[in-house]
């Protein structure tokens, strides 16, 4: 790996983010070909446009392509899928060699697109950021391999680890924990994430829009999921108002009630859910959301559903703000359960929003098996 390879692959990973909101169910791509120390071609993958990165990039470049090197942030595909495999645009396009930060996740295709490359005597090689490459697409990662969502909990808490403030609950109205840019960086979490999830305590606490506002361009609408064991959704909570394909609520009441009728009338979907223990099963909302093709959920709730989540095993990464605040005893804590029988995580991230600071750190990698 040199400073070229370097320079040119985080070209690459920039193009691919421009990709966030535009590419769901597929992986984010970013492609650039590069000849005599010039971008002569570049690229990013966009569902609605077919075309892949590197078909993007190569009809950029024409005929500049020839002899050239090819930066990509995943492995080119070898198979055809809604287009044909992006290996045989590359041989065809003469292109000398390629570099890609990171394989294929899919187990049942990895590595086949270096393969056919090398027999057609490309130089290749893999590996060059391919950290930054892993983070962009575990969403992806976590979804081709195990066919269910990658769950993000997110929440904003004070120092001392509660979720609502003295007066807010005092006056049963919300009152923002965190500051102006900890809420914008939590709606580009929004804005990266298909779908945002929910229990029916924090719309009746708060009643949210639970929308994306970062104004960033988003193929299809953010789906807003609420679990809502008896159905007590108002009719006129600003969430079900604003319905319009985009609410799905998860419920074992029963959805022949005059309530579900209103509500199905009013936009919002209603799917019958099985319940464990009182509570509509997470897991099996979970599995549903991933064959609706929906890759990335943000878990921001309260503490019942908060502690499910997690006791269950079924978060894989948390975003925690934290708020230079003290609530004192207002019995809003961050999660419902026992402690989890795990170390230190591993990989923590730490950063800064305002007067707030945020952590992150992974509960699950999805990509261990690999």
């Amino acid at each position: 790996m040199d400073a070229h390879d370097i320079r040119f692959m985080e070209h690459a990973l920039g193009l691919a983010r421009k990709s966030v909101g535009l590419a769901s169910p597929n992986p984010h791509v970013g492609c650039v070909i590069v000849r005599d120390g010039q971008i002569v071609g570049e690229g990013f993958h966009q569902y609605e446009w077919r075309d892949h990165a590197e078909v993007v990039a190569l009809k950029s470049a024409g005929e500049k392509a020839r002899g050239a090197t090819l930066y990509v942030s995943l492995e080119p595909c070898n198979h055809t899928g809604r287009t044909g495999p992006c290996t045989e645009a590359i041989i065809a396009a003469g292109v000398r060699r390629v570099v890609a930060a990171m394989q294929d996740p899919n187990p049942a295709t990895s590595g086949r697109g270096f393969e056919r490359l090398r027999a057609a005597k490309i130089e290749t090689s893999c590996g060059v950021l391919e950290d930054a490459a892993r983070r962009l697409n575990e969403a992806f990662a976590c979804w081709i391999r195990a066919r269910k969502p990658f769950v993000t909990l997110k929440s904003a808490l004070t120092l001392d680890g509660q979720l609502a403030l003295p007066q807010a609950k005092k006056a049963r109205r919300s009152s923002w924990v965190t500051s102006e840019e900890s809420r914008a960086e939590v709606h580009r979490m929004r804005h990266t994430s298909d779908a945002l999830l929910t229990g029916i305590g924090t719309i009746l606490a708060d009643d949210p829009l639970l929308t994306d506002r970062s104004g960033l361009p988003r193929r299809r609408r953010l789906l807003r999921v609420i679990l809502d064991t008896q159905l007590r959704l108002p009719l006129k909570s600003r969430i079900a108002q604003t319905a319009d394909d985009d609410l799905v609520v998860f419920t074992a009441a029963p959805l022949n009630s005059t309530k579900a009728r209103r509500l199905e009338k009013e936009g919002v979907e209603l799917v019958r859910a099985r319940a464990t223990r009182g509570r509509v099963d997470l897991k099996s909302v979970l599995a549903e959301l991933g064959r609706r093709e929906i890759l990335s959920v943000l878990l921001e709730a309260g503490p019942a559903l908060n502690g499910a989540a997690l006791s269950a095993g079924l978060v894989h990464k948390l975003m925690l703000f934290y708020a230079p605040k003290f609530a004192g005893d207002v019995g809003v804590p961050f999660a419902h359960m026992s402690a989890l029988a795990r170390g230190p995580l591993p990989n923590l991230r730490v950063e800064q929003f305002g007067p707030d600071v945020a952590i992150e750190a992974y509960l699950h990698d999805v990509y261990r098996a690999m």
